[in-house]
């Protein structure tokens, strides 16, 4: 969740939503995001909308669960207005930030507010972040007795120096411990990585998917490390204090990542992602690249409804006074037109193994097929088939293959 927040219209104090939401609510799913915005430390690299303790300004970590709750009853009371129908919540995400900071007792209680507003789905997929450092065994026992079903460690690395200027805290041989409690506790386990760290070697990075892989995890993540403008690590590559990333080197990490991923049993299902079953994909990212609806609680939380984007207000003290005061707490919106709808499903489908269909594509659009096809961005036989699907060297150049599909 990026800290800057979009330009857009203001959002309505009451929240609420325009008549065309319900078009097609009844065949969408319905999903729960909630931001939990506390850090530790602000690691370098980081651009995500946190706050350690020192950045607070007068709000309280041990208010936020309650203020979570009460926009979960706000937002009830927004979608009956709107009249969309009555849908169990098939995906729960608790992210950050670390929302392991807070008492496993605040999760739970989160959790059973959604559950008690609006319903789970029959085995809904219920996931919180963590940070290796943030759990131990007792709270992880503790989160799947609250209803917690999967839970995702920021591994990053297994390489200590590599932990170390991404500003990371934990010991990369807690990440055995951390899983073994996860699957004893009967939670499926996802880890997340990050490549191209400056200094980080092909080595370097062979060692940390090895580690990943020896822990059996359900589900992997590898992002490339992304340098964002007014981020700590920006400042310090401006300076020459360390390298910029080698995007050479990332395409290499990329490719040795999705090279031993595969060998040890994983699929990829989205360029950043691979499961070792699709059972074991995650539901609640696949529907925001599948365009479905939920709902984003918290501060900076983004949400979408039938075709309207909007987001909170971004630091902890202004959503906690926009909740106190019976106000929703959004602070942008947009409504999507039925093209640029379109233009994101592009976007975002090209993105996933299951691919986009060549209807949604314009004249122009289904034209640049054929050559995608011949300079092996874009799978021959899926494209028989009516479907864009990525080969190695378009998941390499997806933002490539996307601007060529959207030629007007």
């Amino acid at each position: 969740m990026p800290s800057a927040l979009p330009i857009a219209d203001p959002a309505p104090l009451d929240g609420a939503l325009p008549a065309s939401v319900v078009s097609g609510a009844a065949e969408r799913n319905f999903g729960v995001y909630l931001h939990v915005p506390f850090c530790r430390v602000r690691c370098g690299y980081c651009d995500f909308n946190t706050y350690t303790s020192d950045e607070l300004r007068g709000a309280r970590r041990t208010d936020y669960a309650g203020q979570a709750i009460a926009e979960v009853a706000m937002a009830r009371g927004i979608l009956e207005r709107a009249a969309l129908p009555e849908r169990p919540v098939s995906t729960v995400f608790f992210g950050g930030g670390t929302p392991t900071m807070l008492p496993v007792t605040d999760l739970a209680e989160m959790l059973a507010a959604v559950a008690t507003t609006w319903g789970l789905e029959p085995g809904a997929e219920v996931t919180t972040e963590a940070n290796p450092d943030s759990v131990d065994a007792d709270y992880l026992s503790a989160l799947a007795a609250a209803g917690f079903t999967r839970v995702s460690f920021g591994m990053q690395s297994a390489v200590p120096r590599v932990l170390a200027t991404l500003e990371r805290t934990h010991d990369p041989e807690r990440i055995p411990l951390v899983v073994e409690w996860a699957r004893a506790a009967g939670l499926q386990v996802s880890l997340d990585l990050i490549y191209g760290t400056p200094g980080e070697t092909i080595d370097d990075w062979r060692a940390s998917l090895e580690h990943a892989i020896a822990q059996k995890p359900d589900h992997l993540s590898a992002y490339s490390l992304i340098v964002e403008v007014g981020t700590k690590l920006a400042r310090q590559i401006a300076r020459g204090e360390v390298a910029e990333p080698d995007e050479d080197l990332q395409a290499d990490m990329y490719e040795l990542a999705d090279a031993l991923l595969t060998e040890a049993g994983y699929e990829w299902y989205e360029v950043s992602n691979w499961a070792s079953s699709p059972d074991h994909a995650s539901r609640h990212n696949m529907a925001y690249w599948q365009g479905q609806d939920w709902w984003g609680v918290g501060p900076g939380a983004h949400s979408h409804v039938g075709g309207v984007r909007w987001w909170n207000v971004k630091h902890p003290a202004a959503y906690a006074e926009r909740i106190a005061a019976g106000q929703s707490p959004g602070a942008g919106r947009e409504e999507l037109d039925d093209e640029t709808r379109r233009i994101e499903r592009v976007l975002l489908r090209t993105r996933i193994r299951s691919g986009l269909d060549i209807a949604e594509l314009t004249t122009d659009g289904r034209l640049a097929v054929a050559g995608l096809i011949a300079d092996g961005l874009i799978d021959g036989r899926a494209a028989i088939h009516g479907v864009v699907e990525l080969t190695m060297r378009g998941r390499l150049l997806a933002d490539a293959v996307v601007r060529r599909l959207l030629v007007d």
